[in-house]
């Protein structure tokens, strides 16, 4: 075990010239996060089998065909002698053992297995930056012309994208889902006969976690009452 959590090993193959050194990773969060995402596909996939059975002729051939053909499903599957779609319990089986690995090549002697571990880690993590940058936030296309606009633009999105990191550091979660979390809350307006009141809902342990993980105060929880 070595720091973010990750476990690591060296593997080196050949000799001399033809040596290949290898280090496999694993990430103890992530593999159950792969589990979890596995599990669910199953779930919904057990689902459609078990629809597929109660459908007939030109109805099933198309459900079969879309199964045995679907992106993310197939590699679930296996057709036995009579022809029908089953869940491939080998093939379930070998990807549980693959669950938050994966194998990292290099050719520089010099870093050590953890260095080469982090290091692709922050590379990681620098894509999913310019992935947020360019998706959650926007930063492409760019409509305007004049230059301190444009550099206006991308230094609020660069703001965000620091923002975005803080919440993930000081949060340990990730933006979806930190995201997700605090999109439950919601303001709500109550109308009587003697006036309006604007009330927020009852936050979570889990809203209350991100609040003082974040070192931010609770938002207030009315915000507005009104009297005919």
């Amino acid at each position: 075990m070595i720091r973010d959590n990750l476990e690591v090993k060296e593997i080196v193959v050949g000799d001399g010239e033809a040596r290949k050194r290898y280090v496999l990773v694993r990430n103890p969060e992530e593999a159950r996060r792969d589990a979890a995402r596995r599990e669910a596909h199953l779930e919904r996939l057990r689902t459609e089998l078990a629809r597929l059975k109660e459908l007939d002729g030109e109805a099933h051939t198309q459900a079969h065909c879309r199964l045995h053909s679907h992106p993310t499903y197939k590699r679930y599957l296996k057709t036995d002698k009579r022809g029908n779609l089953r869940i491939d319990l080998a093939a379930v089986k070998a990807m549980e053992h693959l669950d938050g690995k994966y194998l990292l090549r290099t050719s520089d002697d010099t870093l050590s297995a953890e260095d080469v571990a982090l290091g692709y880690k922050q590379l990681l993590q620098v894509e999913a930056a310019f992935r947020t940058l360019k998706q959650s936030l926007e930063l492409r296309p760019v409509y305007h012309r004049k230059e301190e606009r444009i550099r206006a633009h991308v230094l609020l999105c660069w703001l965000a994208l620091m923002l975005i990191r803080i919440a993930e550091n000081q949060t340990g979660q990730t933006w979806r889902d930190i995201r997700s979390l605090m999109q439950t809350l919601h303001l709500v307006e109550y109308r009587l006969d003697a006036g309006k009141l604007r009330q927020r809902t009852e936050l979570t342990d889990e809203h209350r976690g991100i609040v003082s993980a974040l070192q931010i105060a609770e938002p207030q929880q009315i915000w507005d009452i009104s009297l005919s």
